[in-house]
Protein backbone atom coordinates (compact mmCIF):
# COMPACT_ATOMS: atom_id res chain seq x y z
CA UNK A 1 0.00 0.00 0.00
CA UNK A 2 1.72 3.05 -0.98
CA UNK A 3 0.49 6.04 0.86
CA UNK A 4 0.17 9.68 -0.43
CA UNK A 5 2.35 12.25 1.14
CA UNK A 6 0.13 13.55 3.13
CA UNK A 7 -0.97 10.35 4.89
CA UNK A 8 2.75 9.73 5.34
CA UNK A 9 3.90 12.75 7.14
CA UNK A 10 1.21 11.99 9.32
CA UNK A 11 2.45 8.74 10.45
CA UNK A 12 5.65 10.69 10.48
CA UNK A 13 4.86 13.16 12.83
CA UNK A 14 3.05 10.46 15.25
CA UNK A 15 6.46 9.41 15.55
CA UNK A 16 8.05 12.54 16.62
CA UNK A 17 9.65 14.02 12.93
CA UNK A 18 9.11 17.40 12.21
CA UNK A 19 7.11 18.48 9.10
CA UNK A 20 6.12 21.80 7.62
CA UNK A 21 2.33 23.24 8.35
CA UNK A 22 -0.08 22.58 5.70
CA UNK A 23 -3.50 21.19 4.82
CA UNK A 24 -5.04 19.17 1.92
CA UNK A 25 -7.73 21.31 -0.65
CA UNK A 26 -9.72 20.12 -3.07
CA UNK A 27 -10.65 23.41 -4.78
CA UNK A 28 -9.08 26.76 -5.59
CA UNK A 29 -11.02 28.55 -3.77
CA UNK A 30 -10.66 26.16 -0.94
CA UNK A 31 -6.40 26.50 -1.51
CA UNK A 32 -6.62 30.38 -1.22
CA UNK A 33 -8.85 30.56 1.81
CA UNK A 34 -6.40 28.13 3.55
CA UNK A 35 -3.11 30.36 2.19
CA UNK A 36 -5.16 33.32 3.68
CA UNK A 37 -5.94 31.62 7.17
CA UNK A 38 -2.51 30.29 7.49
CA UNK A 39 -0.47 33.55 6.54
CA UNK A 40 2.81 32.13 5.27
CA UNK A 41 5.05 34.44 3.47
CA UNK A 42 6.04 31.96 0.97
CA UNK A 43 3.76 28.45 0.31
CA UNK A 44 4.54 25.21 -1.32
CA UNK A 45 1.35 23.57 -3.68
CA UNK A 46 1.95 19.90 -3.86
CA UNK A 47 -0.25 17.55 -6.05
CA UNK A 48 -1.13 14.72 -4.00
CA UNK A 49 -0.44 12.24 -6.80
CA UNK A 50 2.15 8.74 -5.81
CA UNK A 51 4.87 9.63 -8.71
CA UNK A 52 8.63 9.66 -8.33
CA UNK A 53 9.56 13.11 -9.92
CA UNK A 54 6.58 15.51 -9.36
CA UNK A 55 8.84 18.43 -9.95
CA UNK A 56 9.87 17.26 -12.88
CA UNK A 57 5.95 17.00 -14.15
CA UNK A 58 5.12 20.37 -12.45
CA UNK A 59 3.48 18.62 -9.42
CA UNK A 60 5.64 20.97 -7.04
CA UNK A 61 5.10 24.81 -7.15
CA UNK A 62 5.42 27.88 -4.67
CA UNK A 63 3.57 30.96 -4.66
CA UNK A 64 3.97 34.08 -2.53
CA UNK A 65 0.22 35.09 -2.32
CA UNK A 66 -3.18 33.51 -1.48
CA UNK A 67 -4.33 34.47 -5.21
CA UNK A 68 -1.07 32.69 -6.32
CA UNK A 69 -2.00 29.69 -4.35
CA UNK A 70 -5.31 29.34 -5.80
CA UNK A 71 -4.15 30.09 -9.38
CA UNK A 72 -1.20 27.13 -8.61
CA UNK A 73 -3.87 24.84 -7.05
CA UNK A 74 -6.56 25.24 -9.86
CA UNK A 75 -3.91 24.65 -12.64
CA UNK A 76 -2.53 21.36 -11.14
CA UNK A 77 -6.36 19.96 -9.92
CA UNK A 78 -7.14 20.46 -13.61
CA UNK A 79 -4.26 18.75 -15.07
CA UNK A 80 -3.37 15.19 -15.09
CA UNK A 81 -0.18 14.05 -14.09
CA UNK A 82 1.67 11.40 -14.61
CA UNK A 83 2.40 8.74 -12.67
CA UNK A 84 4.66 5.90 -11.98
CA UNK A 85 3.31 3.85 -9.14
CA UNK A 86 2.14 0.86 -10.05
CA UNK A 87 2.43 1.81 -13.38
CA UNK A 88 2.99 4.66 -15.93
CA UNK A 89 -0.16 6.12 -16.46
CA UNK A 90 -2.01 9.48 -16.23
CA UNK A 91 -4.04 10.88 -12.75
CA UNK A 92 -6.08 13.25 -11.76
CA UNK A 93 -4.77 15.24 -8.83
CA UNK A 94 -8.19 15.11 -6.31
CA UNK A 95 -5.95 17.14 -3.53
CA UNK A 96 -2.54 19.61 -3.35
CA UNK A 97 -1.27 19.85 -0.22
CA UNK A 98 -0.97 23.69 0.94
CA UNK A 99 2.12 23.99 3.10
CA UNK A 100 4.66 26.27 4.33
CA UNK A 101 7.73 26.63 2.25
CA UNK A 102 10.63 26.07 4.39
CA UNK A 103 14.18 28.06 3.93
CA UNK A 104 16.76 24.94 3.20
CA UNK A 105 20.42 24.96 3.69
CA UNK A 106 20.49 21.49 3.20
CA UNK A 107 18.88 19.05 1.43
CA UNK A 108 19.47 14.95 2.97
CA UNK A 109 17.80 12.03 1.61
CA UNK A 110 16.60 9.41 5.02
CA UNK A 111 15.20 5.97 3.59
CA UNK A 112 14.52 3.23 6.15
CA UNK A 113 13.89 0.15 3.40
CA UNK A 114 13.81 -3.50 2.83
CA UNK A 115 16.41 -4.62 1.13
CA UNK A 116 14.92 -6.88 -1.45
CA UNK A 117 18.32 -8.78 -2.76
CA UNK A 118 19.53 -9.39 0.59
CA UNK A 119 15.82 -9.78 2.07
CA UNK A 120 17.40 -6.87 4.85
CA UNK A 121 16.35 -3.72 6.56
CA UNK A 122 18.75 -0.87 5.92
CA UNK A 123 19.04 2.55 6.91
CA UNK A 124 20.14 4.25 3.62
CA UNK A 125 21.74 8.04 4.19
CA UNK A 126 23.00 10.50 1.52
CA UNK A 127 24.02 14.39 2.25
CA UNK A 128 22.77 15.37 -1.77
CA UNK A 129 19.02 14.84 -1.51
CA UNK A 130 16.67 16.09 -3.58
CA UNK A 131 14.88 15.34 -7.07
CA UNK A 132 16.77 12.95 -9.46
CA UNK A 133 18.72 10.92 -6.52
CA UNK A 134 17.34 7.29 -7.98
CA UNK A 135 19.48 8.33 -11.39
CA UNK A 136 22.00 10.12 -9.72
CA UNK A 137 23.03 6.87 -7.31
CA UNK A 138 22.81 4.46 -10.17
CA UNK A 139 25.56 6.83 -11.79
CA UNK A 140 27.46 7.47 -8.19
CA UNK A 141 26.79 4.31 -6.19
CA UNK A 142 28.64 5.99 -3.31
CA UNK A 143 26.32 8.62 -3.12
CA UNK A 144 24.46 6.69 -0.33
CA UNK A 145 25.54 5.24 2.24
CA UNK A 146 23.61 1.51 3.53
CA UNK A 147 23.61 0.95 7.75
CA UNK A 148 22.63 -2.58 8.26
CA UNK A 149 19.65 -3.23 10.61
CA UNK A 150 18.92 -6.19 12.28
CA UNK A 151 15.79 -6.93 14.77
CA UNK A 152 16.11 -7.02 18.46
CA UNK A 153 14.05 -7.35 21.65
CA UNK A 154 13.55 -3.53 21.55
CA UNK A 155 13.05 -3.52 17.75
CA UNK A 156 15.28 -2.47 14.84
CA UNK A 157 18.53 -1.52 16.31
CA UNK A 158 21.87 -0.10 14.23
CA UNK A 159 24.38 2.38 14.07
CA UNK A 160 22.49 5.08 14.13
CA UNK A 161 25.11 7.42 15.58
CA UNK A 162 27.58 6.62 12.71
CA UNK A 163 25.06 7.46 10.06
CA UNK A 164 24.46 10.78 11.70
CA UNK A 165 28.56 11.47 12.26
CA UNK A 166 28.58 10.41 8.29
CA UNK A 167 26.60 13.42 7.37
CA UNK A 168 28.84 16.01 8.51
CA UNK A 169 26.02 17.83 10.07
CA UNK A 170 26.09 20.80 12.58
CA UNK A 171 26.15 19.09 16.40
CA UNK A 172 22.64 20.12 17.24
CA UNK A 173 21.77 18.31 13.80
CA UNK A 174 23.21 15.29 14.34
CA UNK A 175 21.43 14.29 17.64
CA UNK A 176 18.59 15.17 15.82
CA UNK A 177 19.19 13.11 12.67
CA UNK A 178 19.93 10.50 15.21
CA UNK A 179 16.26 10.14 16.90
CA UNK A 180 14.85 10.37 13.24
CA UNK A 181 16.87 7.44 12.04
CA UNK A 182 15.46 5.91 14.90
CA UNK A 183 11.99 6.99 14.57
CA UNK A 184 12.00 5.75 11.30
CA UNK A 185 13.44 2.12 12.53
CA UNK A 186 10.47 2.06 14.98
CA UNK A 187 7.97 2.89 12.37
CA UNK A 188 9.11 0.56 9.86
CA UNK A 189 9.31 -2.08 12.57
CA UNK A 190 5.60 -0.93 14.39
CA UNK A 191 3.59 -0.78 11.04
CA UNK A 192 5.60 -3.72 8.50
CA UNK A 193 6.70 -0.67 6.37
CA UNK A 194 8.88 -1.61 3.49
CA UNK A 195 9.65 2.11 2.43
CA UNK A 196 9.92 4.76 4.78
CA UNK A 197 12.02 7.94 2.96
CA UNK A 198 12.59 11.52 3.17
CA UNK A 199 13.48 12.90 0.48
CA UNK A 200 14.44 15.78 1.21
CA UNK A 201 15.04 16.24 4.81
CA UNK A 202 15.64 19.84 4.73
CA UNK A 203 18.60 21.02 6.63
CA UNK A 204 17.61 24.79 7.91
CA UNK A 205 19.34 27.51 8.20
CA UNK A 206 18.96 27.41 12.15
CA UNK A 207 20.28 23.75 11.80
CA UNK A 208 16.88 22.26 12.82
CA UNK A 209 15.46 19.05 10.21
CA UNK A 210 12.38 18.71 8.46
CA UNK A 211 10.77 16.64 6.42
CA UNK A 212 9.84 18.38 3.35
CA UNK A 213 8.53 15.73 1.24
CA UNK A 214 7.92 11.73 2.01
CA UNK A 215 6.77 8.07 0.90
CA UNK A 216 5.87 5.11 2.74
CA UNK A 217 4.97 1.85 1.42
CA UNK A 218 2.96 -0.64 3.73
CA UNK A 219 3.24 -4.78 3.55
CA UNK A 220 -0.08 -5.18 1.89
CA UNK A 221 0.14 -9.03 3.02
CA UNK A 222 0.56 -7.26 7.28
CA UNK A 223 -2.48 -4.82 7.03
CA UNK A 224 -4.23 -7.62 9.26
CA UNK A 225 -2.04 -6.75 12.47
CA UNK A 226 -2.95 -3.06 11.57
CA UNK A 227 -6.65 -2.30 11.76
CA UNK A 228 -5.96 1.07 11.97
CA UNK A 229 -4.57 1.55 8.72
CA UNK A 230 -7.80 0.54 7.07
CA UNK A 231 -8.68 4.28 6.33
CA UNK A 232 -5.77 4.83 5.05
CA UNK A 233 -6.32 2.05 2.46
CA UNK A 234 -9.22 3.49 1.50
CA UNK A 235 -8.15 6.61 0.55
CA UNK A 236 -5.49 5.63 -1.49
CA UNK A 237 -8.71 3.06 -3.32
CA UNK A 238 -10.00 4.47 -6.38
CA UNK A 239 -13.40 5.14 -4.79
CA UNK A 240 -11.24 7.87 -2.39
CA UNK A 241 -12.84 9.09 1.14
CA UNK A 242 -12.27 12.52 2.47
CA UNK A 243 -9.31 12.31 3.49
CA UNK A 244 -10.00 14.58 6.54
CA UNK A 245 -12.67 12.44 8.21
CA UNK A 246 -10.60 9.35 8.03
CA UNK A 247 -7.83 11.27 9.60
CA UNK A 248 -10.13 12.65 12.41
CA UNK A 249 -11.62 9.27 12.88
CA UNK A 250 -7.76 7.81 13.68
CA UNK A 251 -7.74 10.74 16.24
CA UNK A 252 -10.75 9.93 18.09
CA UNK A 253 -13.39 12.12 16.53
CA UNK A 254 -16.21 11.72 14.01
CA UNK A 255 -16.19 14.55 12.05
CA UNK A 256 -17.68 15.91 8.90
CA UNK A 257 -17.27 19.27 6.66
CA UNK A 258 -20.33 21.19 6.33
CA UNK A 259 -20.55 24.25 3.89
CA UNK A 260 -21.51 26.35 6.35
CA UNK A 261 -19.00 29.53 8.49
CA UNK A 262 -19.62 28.43 12.08
CA UNK A 263 -16.88 25.70 12.90
CA UNK A 264 -17.95 23.51 15.98
CA UNK A 265 -15.95 22.06 18.98
CA UNK A 266 -18.56 19.67 20.74
CA UNK A 267 -18.20 16.14 22.90
CA UNK A 268 -20.84 13.75 22.22
CA UNK A 269 -23.30 13.11 19.29
CA UNK A 270 -26.66 13.89 20.92
CA UNK A 271 -24.68 17.82 21.78
CA UNK A 272 -23.48 18.38 18.69
CA UNK A 273 -26.90 17.41 16.43
CA UNK A 274 -28.97 20.03 18.85
CA UNK A 275 -25.86 22.60 18.40
CA UNK A 276 -26.61 22.27 14.53
CA UNK A 277 -30.43 22.73 15.21
CA UNK A 278 -30.09 25.82 17.11
CA UNK A 279 -27.56 27.63 14.42
CA UNK A 280 -30.23 26.86 11.90
CA UNK A 281 -33.12 28.56 14.55
CA UNK A 282 -30.63 31.29 14.72
CA UNK A 283 -29.85 31.72 11.15
CA UNK A 284 -26.63 30.88 10.43
CA UNK A 285 -24.73 27.69 9.43
CA UNK A 286 -22.60 24.89 10.54
CA UNK A 287 -18.79 24.48 8.79
CA UNK A 288 -18.65 21.26 10.46
CA UNK A 289 -20.05 18.39 12.24
CA UNK A 290 -17.67 17.23 15.57
CA UNK A 291 -18.48 14.89 17.79
CA UNK A 292 -15.44 14.16 20.35
CA UNK A 293 -15.22 10.62 21.96
CA UNK A 294 -14.66 9.87 25.19
CA UNK A 295 -11.20 8.16 24.13
CA UNK A 296 -9.70 10.85 22.74
CA UNK A 297 -6.82 12.44 24.67
CA UNK A 298 -6.09 16.59 24.27
CA UNK A 299 -3.69 15.91 21.30
CA UNK A 300 -6.30 14.14 19.54
CA UNK A 301 -8.71 17.12 20.45
CA UNK A 302 -6.22 19.74 19.54
CA UNK A 303 -5.73 17.27 16.25
CA UNK A 304 -9.63 17.66 15.42
CA UNK A 305 -9.75 21.58 16.24
CA UNK A 306 -6.62 22.30 14.17
CA UNK A 307 -8.98 20.67 11.40
CA UNK A 308 -12.29 23.12 12.09
CA UNK A 309 -9.61 26.00 12.07
CA UNK A 310 -8.20 24.93 9.13
CA UNK A 311 -11.06 25.28 6.95
CA UNK A 312 -11.66 28.28 5.34
CA UNK A 313 -15.23 28.52 5.91
CA UNK A 314 -14.77 28.77 9.16
CA UNK A 315 -15.92 32.56 10.62
CA UNK A 316 -16.61 32.11 13.73
CA UNK A 317 -15.64 28.98 16.31
CA UNK A 318 -18.40 27.72 18.37
CA UNK A 319 -17.03 25.27 21.79
CA UNK A 320 -19.88 23.67 23.01
CA UNK A 321 -18.51 21.31 25.44
CA UNK A 322 -20.21 19.38 28.67
CA UNK A 323 -17.76 17.53 30.86
CA UNK A 324 -18.57 14.01 31.82
CA UNK A 325 -17.35 11.49 34.12
CA UNK A 326 -14.74 10.12 31.24
CA UNK A 327 -14.16 13.09 29.41
CA UNK A 328 -13.59 16.71 31.33
CA UNK A 329 -13.99 19.99 30.21
CA UNK A 330 -10.11 20.87 30.64
CA UNK A 331 -9.00 18.22 28.50
CA UNK A 332 -10.94 19.44 25.74
CA UNK A 333 -10.12 22.93 27.04
CA UNK A 334 -5.81 22.11 26.56
CA UNK A 335 -6.52 20.33 23.31
CA UNK A 336 -8.50 23.91 22.22
CA UNK A 337 -5.12 25.84 23.51
CA UNK A 338 -3.12 23.94 21.40
CA UNK A 339 -4.56 24.09 18.22
CA UNK A 340 -5.17 27.94 18.91
CA UNK A 341 -1.18 28.15 19.45
CA UNK A 342 -0.63 26.89 16.14
CA UNK A 343 -3.22 29.15 14.37
CA UNK A 344 -1.55 31.95 12.69
CA UNK A 345 -5.21 33.98 12.38
CA UNK A 346 -7.84 32.36 14.48
CA UNK A 347 -11.15 33.39 14.19
CA UNK A 348 -13.45 34.70 16.95
CA UNK A 349 -14.13 32.55 19.51
CA UNK A 350 -17.24 31.73 21.50
CA UNK A 351 -17.24 28.99 24.16
CA UNK A 352 -19.70 27.66 26.51
CA UNK A 353 -18.04 25.54 29.06
CA UNK A 354 -20.58 23.29 31.32
CA UNK A 355 -20.11 20.42 33.94
CA UNK A 356 -17.14 18.40 35.16
CA UNK A 357 -14.13 20.52 35.71
CA UNK A 358 -15.28 23.46 33.61
CA UNK A 359 -14.44 26.02 35.84
CA UNK A 360 -10.60 24.98 35.24
CA UNK A 361 -11.72 24.32 31.46
CA UNK A 362 -11.75 28.32 31.85
CA UNK A 363 -8.78 29.12 33.76
CA UNK A 364 -6.68 26.66 31.43
CA UNK A 365 -7.83 28.49 28.10
CA UNK A 366 -7.67 31.74 29.50
CA UNK A 367 -3.83 30.73 31.27
CA UNK A 368 -3.06 29.74 27.80
CA UNK A 369 -3.34 33.16 26.28
CA UNK A 370 -6.69 31.96 24.25
CA UNK A 371 -9.00 34.88 23.39
CA UNK A 372 -12.39 33.71 23.69
CA UNK A 373 -16.62 35.37 24.35
CA UNK A 374 -17.98 33.29 26.95
CA UNK A 375 -21.22 32.65 27.35
CA UNK A 376 -23.12 31.60 30.28
CA UNK A 377 -25.40 29.07 28.75
CA UNK A 378 -25.83 27.37 24.96
CA UNK A 379 -28.35 29.75 23.73
CA UNK A 380 -26.14 32.40 24.41
CA UNK A 381 -23.29 30.59 23.04
CA UNK A 382 -24.82 29.82 19.85
CA UNK A 383 -26.54 33.11 19.22
CA UNK A 384 -23.22 35.21 19.84
CA UNK A 385 -21.98 32.48 17.65
CA UNK A 386 -24.10 33.34 15.00
CA UNK A 387 -24.10 37.06 15.03
CA UNK A 388 -20.15 37.10 14.20
CA UNK A 389 -21.02 34.71 10.94
CA UNK A 390 -23.44 37.61 10.08
CA UNK A 391 -21.02 39.96 10.58
CA UNK A 392 -18.52 38.24 8.28
CA UNK A 393 -21.34 37.94 5.79
CA UNK A 394 -21.14 34.18 5.44
CA UNK A 395 -24.10 32.71 7.95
Amino acid sequence: MHLHEFQAKELLERYGVKIPKGRIAGTSQEARRLAERMGFDRFAIKAQIRTIERLAEGGVRFAASPDGTAATAAAMLEKPLLRSTPATTAEDVRWVLIEEAIPCALQLYVAVVLDQATGEIVLLTSRSGGTGIESRFANEPGLITKTPLKFTPDGLEGDFEGAAQSLELPTAATTNAIEIFRALARLTHELDALQVEINPLALTPDHDLIALDAKLQIDDHALFRHPSLAAFRDAVSDDEEDPLELAADRHQINYAALPGSVGIVVNGAGLALSTLDMLRDFGASPANFMDIRTTATSLDIAYGVGLVLSNPNTAVLLINVHGGGMQRCDTIAEGIAIAISKTTNPPPIVARLAGNNADFARVRLTSSGVIFEEAADMTEAVKIAATYASKAGSV
